[in-house]
């Protein structure tokens, strides 16, 4: 694969079917749709990115799997109160296992570690987290702002989240853990963000958006926004 190529829907699908992965990544394979995610993306050997709230690293295992031993990826998680989150040794686990994944235990609000140089970056993404923002009280500008900065020029950040009903905002964030998409666009691009396109790989349009969960096991809906920085 040459470096800086974007990774061909087989090369993904290669990638996807190594049996080193975890039995519990797979596990999550058919909701989460991987391979539409890294495709959406635009994921590339080489790159250098960020995932935002990585939780247990399953978004930062698939970024580092595509970037390749030339590439890297920080996998932020803000601590609780003085601690790590619960999930941190499972991602701190992940080290050399799953490719390069560097844990940054870091605040929302200021999530670049230090060592990553201005404009260094050219990915950045934030999955099924957006919404939590809103009950964690997180300034989500001064984020998108950093975020922004971290990015080099044409740089693509990535938001996935559940989608809320229009008008709802981020206010149903701790409830329903849902989050307005055009509440989310309106936001990235005031941080001076470029929206370039949506994917609709998490869709189900028989989910009436008024609850936590639909009824009968359905997946919620959810959107995928790209943009790029100026």
């Amino acid at each position: 694969m040459e470096k800086g190529a974007t990774l061909s829907h087989a090369q993904i699908d290669s990638l996807l079917a190594n049996p080193d992965r975890k039995p519990s990544d797979r596990a999550m394979d058919a909701r989460r749709k991987p391979a539409e995610l890294l495709s959406f993306v635009g994921a590339r050997s080489g790159m250098i990115a960020l995932d935002l709230s990585a939780g247990g690293g399953y978004t930062s295992s698939l970024l580092a799997r595509a970037a390749g031993p030339s590439g890297k990826v920080y996998a932020q998680s803000a601590p609780r109160g003085d601690a790590p989150p619960p999930s941190f040794p499972v991602l701190s686990a992940r080290v050399g296992a799953d490719g390069n994944i560097v844990p940054a235990l870091r605040r929302f609000d200021d999530p670049v570690p230090p060592e990553v140089a201005h404009q260094a970056l050219d990915l950045v993404t934030f999955v099924d987290n957006y919404h939590d923002l809103g009950h964690l009280g997180v300034d989500r500008a001064k984020l998108n702002r950093a975020v922004h900065e971290a990015l080099k020029p044409g740089g693509v950040y990535v938001i996935v989240d559940h989608a809320g009903r229009p008008g709802t905002g981020i206010s149903e964030s701790a409830t329903l853990h849902r989050v307005e998409e055009a509440f989310v666009k309106q936001e990235v691009e005031s941080a001076g963000f470029r929206f370039v396109g949506s994917g609709d790989f998490l869709r189900n349009p028989n989910d009436p958006r008024d609850r936590n969960a639909p009824e009968g096991g359905q997946a919620k809906d959810g959107f995928a926004l790209k943009f790029v920085k100026r």
